[in-house]
């Protein structure tokens, strides 16, 4: 299984980039992992809320494929603490899909057709964090499940 994180916009922190580089790399030790990063929308001063979220939403629709898995980070999704991600990610695992794609929207959030599509929402707190470091967080999440998974002391309870 590969999981993709598909993420609207660069991270224009470098220190931030720099921690990301690095559960990156980390994660790399357990399953193939992606982060696919669709660049901002220019000219969104005309754009609506809505249009702007529709023109991003057809982008992110545009890199998922009928077989994949998508997944939304999203502030009304589903919250689970570590162990229960690292058993969230196991049994996609299980089911024997090819890909598991999370999307971090841009800064409206998501179309209603990228809610469609989405096979589940996930958040990662009630708190509003800034998409950059939604970034870190959740690649640090996936890092971590994977620690859990493999019963790696990395994680304490």
């Amino acid at each position: 299984m590969t999981i993709k994180l598909l993420t609207i916009g660069k991270t224009d922190n470098a220190q931030l980039q720099q921690l990301i580089n690095d559960y990156q790399k980390r994660l790399g030790h357990y399953i193939k992992f992606n982060l696919e990063i669709i660049p901002d929308l220019k000219n969104v001063k005309h754009l609506s809320e809505t249009q702007q979220k529709q023109k991003e939403g057809d982008l992110i629709l545009n890199k998922v494929s009928n077989s994949d898995v998508l997944i939304l980070l999203d502030e009304n999704g589903k919250q689970l603490d570590s162990i229960s991600f690292s058993n969230y990610l196991q049994k996609y695992m299980n089911s024997g899909i090819k890909q598991l794609v999370f999307v971090i929207g841009g800064p409206y959030g998501f179309s209603q057709d990228v809610y469609t599509k989405a096979q589940g929402k996930l958040s990662l707190s009630k708190m509003t964090f800034s998409h950059q470091m939604v970034r870190l967080f959740f690649i640090e999440q996936l890092y971590r499940g994977f620690t859990i998974l493999k019963n790696e002391p990395s994680h304490h309870k």
